[in-house]
């Protein structure tokens, strides 16, 4: 790339680094973020390996499709060697990292084109800037709120870096950049070079948020800025939800940090719109302020905290401690709950009625609405579902104690609540539970808070640590069997391709001829073979088309040919004809001892031909007159057909647009049902294989039988979005409707 680039290339900053020795938990985070991205670069390669394999099968030429194979191959060639420079660029990232403030913003400055210098950017590198311009934009804003965090905590580790010279290694311009450097050694175009980085982007850049989240939490964990606050450069701390953002964008300079604010305040403003709606619902019912009433005593704040703690965290459903997701979930009244322990209270001496403030009425009716989302979300699986049922009560206590659950959502109950939804979607039904880690994990977690909980919000935090842990290590082992499994269908599902398109070639080209028993045998029993490795290999040693060029020679020079120039023609093609066959059988371990008298009966075929004319009609070409006969009525099933295909055409977008990672449902006709993962799409197959949570093969469905799927009602696409979220949102568009 060139260095008129605004781009850095990392070695030009790695003299800015300190020398000493990296904290303990600076080493923690380098190791799990060198292996994380190392994982991560092995499946955008893979993608860049199909996308050009692809590209080069519907090539237009034989220079194009040569220049995609070319690229394959020195893609596969330097590979490893990428891999590994991509890795230690990042390490070194870690120990030296770049500045981030506003010194490199100057330096960056400093080096974008001007005017004058534009003129000596090629187009190339001109178009690979902008690609990675739009790729780091694009990271910086969708994960603009833990690198802002991560920018705060590594600032203040790191020996001699200042407000003004923040560090994070982990910032999307220095990871992008440490690609660009790893991929200077591959000699490729353009093109290709824009193919690698659109993968990059696809598969590292854009699952940058699982990393980004896991160094936040080691952080935290060893006690670095664990209440994150931005300060703006007033230097005034905003703990208020509704006022941080605005202060964040008004005085930082840092555009994430500006962004990460308004965030905060967007979810500020959701809380303060539902409050509205559930006001205005009031106001249109007639109902009078309690504060208005004269015979009513307001309760609210510490007076309703000691109250809902004496109220247990179970309800009289939960009688099974050792299976808490037996039965159906089941939707607690909590608003009578509440109402039963103010009538328990005692009345004042005026006789004034106790009753609630609107603020806890609403954030009661708040959590009511949630949970009858979370009851009725058919994304859960049900165990995981009936026991997220069972925690109503504890965070019906959380909210009333801090009503910042709905307003933040790093909230560590919230973060808990969606950790406990997104782990447990690959559940298909109740049968694992008996042997599964994940469950007996989740079953502990309710079953420690409805035992535990006592008020205290750090208990969901700790155990929100001790789940990610769990989780971490979990999908580390899950992720090298899904590799293998995906590299293991990969190779069956080219194999069965490969065969397949032998076997249709050679019944093809044998159909329209009447060749002898010696000659169907050598092609269909031991030139197959030599085909088959050669469609395999294709991508590398370009000899599949040769392969079957020898098939249409063997077969033309067993056709008698009466024009001198044909003859000439048959004497100069039948040596170079038998050397191949032979050599291809022999490459392939034919048996020796039949090689001979194989070959024997060949050149005898061969030369017969060569010599009786009277052959002529005995081996000319079969009568196609099948294919020229006007075909009959269309059959009751081939309209069937004709009818399927035009109504799966709406249904195939749909389907690609399941992206690799997204978790389906499948029905089945005698009502089981299963859940499994998109782990590959094999293009040239159009075979999407899925796996299961364990990383193991499912099934693997072609496009047009998963739009048919699809169509009949039988596969359902799973959303995975954050739980409370979604829950969120779904009790806004319930609210708007109802107001009006």
């Amino acid at each position: 790339m060139n260095k008129q680039s605004g781009i850095h290339f990392l070695r030009e900053h790695r003299e800015a680094g300190s020398s000493s020795p990296l904290p303990t938990e600076v080493v923690r985070i380098r190791d799990t973020v060198v292996a994380g991205l190392g994982d991560l670069l092995q499946g955008a390669f893979d993608a860049v390996d199909d996308s050009l394999f692809e590209l080069a099968n519907n090539a237009r030429s034989n220079n194009e499709q040569n220049r995609y194979f070319e690229a394959m191959r020195e893609i596969r060639i330097k590979r490893k060697g990428v891999e590994k420079h991509f890795q230690n660029a990042v390490s070194q990232l870690f120990s030296h990292p770049p500045q981030s403030g506003a010194a490199a913003t100057e330096d960056l400055a400093s080096q974008s084109a001007s005017a004058d210098s534009l003129s000596l950017v090629g187009d190339d590198d001109l178009e690979e800037q902008v690609a990675l311009n739009a790729m780091i934009s694009k990271s910086k804003v969708h994960f603009q709120g833990p690198l802002l965090q991560l920018q705060a905590r590594f600032s203040s580790i790191y020996p001699g870096v200042t407000e003004e010279t923040p560090v994070n290694p982990m910032s999307p311009e220095h990871l992008c950049s440490a690609f660009v450097e790893a991929i200077q050694a591959l000699e490729i175009q353009i093109r290709e070079r824009l193919i690698l980085l659109k993968q990059f982007d696809r598969y590292v850049v854009s699952n940058l948020g699982m990393l980004l989240d896991e160094a936040n939490r080691i952080l935290v964990q060893a006690g670095v800025i664990p209440n994150f606050r931005y300060h703006g450069k007033t230097g005034k701390q905003h703990d208020r939800p509704g006022q941080e953002g605005t202060a964040q964008a008004s005085d930082s300079t840092d555009p994430a940090a500006a962004t990460s604010g308004a965030q905060g305040h967007h979810e500020g403003e959701m809380f303060d719109q539902i409050r509205q709606m559930l006001a205005s619902q009031r106001a249109s019912s007639g109902q009078v302020p309690r504060s208005a009433d004269p015979n009513i005593q307001v309760i609210g704040g510490a007076e309703l905290i000691s109250l809902l703690s004496a109220l247990p965290q179970q309800t009289a459903e939960i009688r099974n401690w050792s299976n808490l997701s037996e039965g159906r979930p089941t939707m607690v009244d909590l608003r009578s709950v509440v109402e039963q322990l103010l009538a328990q209270t005692n009345a004042t001496e005026e006789g004034k009625k106790p009753a609630l403030n609107e603020m806890d009425e609403d954030l009661i009716n708040l959590v009511s609405m949630l949970f009858e989302f979370i009851l009725d979300d058919y994304n859960l699986s049900a165990p995981v579902q009936v026991l997220i049922s069972r925690l109503q009560i504890p965070i019906l206590k959380v909210v009333i104690k801090d009503k910042t659950f709905f307003s933040k959502a790093t909230h560590p109950a919230r973060r808990l609540l969606n950790s406990l939804a997104r782990a447990g979607i690959g559940w298909s039904d109740s049968d694992e539970k008996s042997r599964d880690k994940l469950y007996d994990q989740i079953h502990s977690i309710v079953a420690r808070i409805l035992n535990e909980f006592d008020g205290d919000v750090s208990l969901f935090e700790t155990l929100g640590d001790e789940f990610d842990q769990f989780l971490a290590r979990e999908n580390r082992k899950s992720s090298l069997v899904e590799q293998r499994t995906r590299e293991s269908e990969r190779g069956r599902i080219k194999s069965q391709k490969a065969q397949e398109t032998v076997d249709k070639l050679l019944q093809k080209k044998l159909s329209r001829y009447k060749l002898n028993e010696p000659v169907r045998n050598i092609l269909l029993n031991g030139w197959s073979r030599v085909m088959f490795l050669a469609y395999l290999r294709d991508d590398v040693e370009h000899r599949w088309a040769q392969t079957v060029r020898v098939v249409d020679d063997l077969i033309w020079c067993l056709h008698p040919h009466q024009e001198d120039q044909e003859r000439d023609q048959w004497v100069r093609v039948v040596p170079g004809l038998l050397k191949s066959l032979r050599s291809g059988l022999e490459e392939v371990s034919y048996n020796s001892s039949k090689l001979d008298e194989m070959m024997a009966d060949l050149k005898h075929e061969l030369t017969e031909a060569f010599r009786a004319n009277a052959l002529v009609e005995a081996m000319e070409d079969s009568p196609e007159t099948e294919d020229e006969e006007p075909k009959g009525p269309q059959t009751a099933i081939e309209r069937q057909q004709e009818l399927e295909n035009a109504a799966i055409a709406e249904h195939i977008a749909q389907i690609d647009q399941i992206e690799i990672g997204n978790w389906v449902e499948f029905n089945l006709v005698n009502g089981a049902s299963f859940r499994c993962k998109l782990s590959a799409i094999i293009e040239e197959a159009e075979c999407f294989v899925f796996v299961n949570r364990m990383g193991l093969k499912v099934i693997e469905k072609t496009r047009s039988d998963l739009a048919h799927e699809l169509r009949r009602g039988r596969l359902t696409v799973l959303e995975q979005g954050a739980l409370i979220d979604r829950a969120l949102d779904a009790v806004v568009g319930s609210l708007r409707s109802k107001t009006g």
